[in-house]
């Protein structure tokens, strides 16, 4: 039997294409987007195709990927339908929380687990993530109203149902507004006026350091929004990133509820 051709990924996802670069599947990355980042060495000669929401198609056809992973939130629906046409697996991720790490890694290895060291990279990945899954639980731990904010003019938080929202209620920490945004679109990272009356409940005001670099210039405007918060600025990337970042991003929101 013929053994298969080894793959040819292109990861448009910043999250995914740091796991896979931990599965050890760096090498075979024939494009990426200009935010996928981590890690920086590994992924220094891979070319970029555009941004996550604006990706260069014909420049993705032309390096010939045999996989493509997209994400619901990251990329948009008609790039997502543009690349089913070319490109023979098309691989859609979805973590809404934590807890989906698991089937991501599931995945991961369904679709790349013919490469040597993939499958044993992830369950490696898997147990860690599970330990610290199962440290962090809201168990005795007060119920505290928050408001992540991602984004400035206008302000933009999280839905309930997304992963950085789920995340947090981990330790007990429930972002404002009490909505879902849906499977997909902008309901799920809601717009704020400043002027919602649910603003003066909110007792921790998190600053996330991506997309929207906040920095302590923000915490006087931050601080008027939410006259009875405490403000403080966080890493975006620990908060947000999932899979080969979820253990890491668990042990950091321990760490801030002290």
């Amino acid at each position: 039997m013929t053994p298969a051709p080894p793959p040819r990924i292109a990861s448009l996802v910043p999250s995914v294409t740091e796991l896979v670069a931990a599965l050890g599947l760096a090498p075979y990355l024939v494009a990426r987007p200009g935010f996928c980042i981590h890690p920086a060495e590994a992924l220094a000669a891979v070319p970029k195709v555009g941004g996550t929401k604006t990706v260069n198609l014909d420049k993705l056809r032309r390096l010939a990927p045999s996989h493509v992973i997209v994400n619901i939130d990251e990329n948009r629906l008609e790039t997502v339908s543009a690349v089913r046409g070319f490109v023979p697996q098309l691989v859609v991720t979805h973590p809404c929380g934590p807890e989906d790490i698991g089937a991501l890694l599931a995945q991961m290895v369904g679709a790349f687990g013919a490469v040597p060291g993939v499958a044993e990279r992830a369950a490696e990945v898997e147990a860690e993530w599970r330990a610290e899954l199962c440290a962090t639980e809201p168990a005795g731990r007060p119920a505290v109203p928050v408001l992540y904010l991602i984004w400035r003019g206008p302000w933009m938080t999280v839905a309930r149902d997304t992963y950085i929202s789920r995340l947090l209620a981990r330790v007990g920490w429930h972002t404002l507004p009490a909505l879902d945004g849906g499977a997909r679109g902008a309901a799920r990272y809601p717009t704020l006026t400043g002027h919602e009356p649910w603003l003066v409940d909110v007792r921790e005001l998190l600053l996330s350091s991506e997309p929207y670099a906040f920095d302590a210039g923000h915490f006087g405007e931050a601080a008027r929004l939410c006259p009875n918060a405490r403000v403080r600025l966080v890493d975006g990337e620990r908060l947000s990133w999932y899979g080969a970042r979820t253990a890491a991003g668990l042990r950091y929101l321990r760490e801030l509820v002290g």
